[in-house]
């Protein structure tokens, strides 16, 4: 039988899932949910749409509900409440308030007897892991993380919240000096500015203050204070043109050493190149749908995250197709 799933918003990371999905044979479209009116939206693959309102009406036809809202704003409402009717998917991705969302998210789940993950993605998520095997290995080390180039979703997604903003595109830039002082292998303690600076390209209402937009990006808590941020206003034909697209990207390294006088240097790199940010995001929300759903027929409730699944759980074969094939 196969796993039957539900899609809560149908934005850029909505569409992706829906595309993602057509490559799971053992997964299946149920429906999407969303806050705008159903008539107004038109699925690359004919499935029905409904208001979010209705989701509570369909638990018994849905195994997991993969939720695309933003990080900002959407997700800390949406998890904890759909976490109560659902087994859920999410992409938080405020890592200072992951801890917070998670407790929440727990407590929703463990009431309505469910099984929610939560900041599923690439980061958090598979650099997460990345993270933790790195630091398990190599424990006389140090770890770093850079992103980019390219257009971070939740960054874009917060300017695109601030009044008279109508739409814009974040660039996060990672300090090459920084990142290339860390591949040969040099420890050097490094400031979240030292590493990564910030580029915002804003199209805005008529009228709107710009320099009020400025100011309430540049200090934007967890998202731009801690950075050098640049705010370019241009057209929304500009943007379009020359800001279409959603790339993005980043590395993840481990340097450590080993032996009995620290004589041996290692460098651990995992990286990611993405063309779309949003499509690769919801393969990975995907895969650990697949695992929440079968985390959840063993009898497991309340909150995940990818640091919790057995790796096996993510692959559609298995175990022992796995062993055999990839051992």
């Amino acid at each position: 039988m196969k796993i039957r799933v539900g899609i809560a918003g149908y934005g850029n990371l909505g569409r992706g899932v829906e595309s993602a999905l057509r490559s799971c044979e053992d997964m299946e479209l149920i429906g999407i949910f969303s806050r705008r009116d159903p008539e107004t939206i038109a699925p690359r693959t004919g499935v029905p749409v409904y208001s979010m309102e209705k989701a509570g009406d369909m638990q018994d036809q849905i195994d997991v509900m993969i939720l695309c809202g933003g990080s900002r704003s959407d997700l800390p409402e949406q998890t904890p409440m759909l976490a109560q009717l659902f087994n859920v998917v999410d992409s938080f991705d405020t890592h200072a308030r992951i801890p917070e969302h998670f407790s929440r998210v727990d407590a929703a789940s463990r009431e309505g007897k469910k099984l929610s993950v939560i900041s599923a993605g690439w980061d958090p998520g598979l650099f997460s892991l990345n993270r933790l095997l790195g630091q398990a290995i190599l424990p006389d080390g140090a770890d770093y993380t850079f992103w980019g180039k390219g257009v971070s979703q939740g960054h874009s997604d917060a300017i695109r919240r601030i009044p008279g903003v109508k739409d814009a595109r974040q660039y996060t830039i990672p300090v090459e000096e920084a990142l290339e002082s860390v591949r040969r292998g040099e420890t050097p303690e490094l400031t979240a500015r030292q590493k990564h600076t910030r580029e915002c390209f804003v199209v805005t209402e008529e009228d709107a203050d710009q320099k009020a937009i400025e100011e309430a990006i540049k200090t934007m808590p967890n998202y731009f204070a801690e950075y050098d941020t640049t705010v370019h206003f241009i057209s929304e034909e500009e943007l379009h043109r020359e800001h279409d697209g959603i790339p993005h990207g980043g590395v993840v390294l481990r340097t450590g050493r080993t032996g009995f006088h620290r004589e041996n240097s290692h460098v651990v790199e995992y990286r990611l190149k993405l063309d779309s940010n949003p499509e690769f995001t919801s393969s990975v929300l995907v895969a650990c749908a697949r695992a929440a759903y079968r985390l959840y027929r063993e009898g497991q409730t309340g909150c995940k995250t990818v640091l919790d699944i057995p790796p096996a759980y993510l692959h559609p074969e298995t175990a022992e197709e796995l062993r055999k094939k990839l051992l």
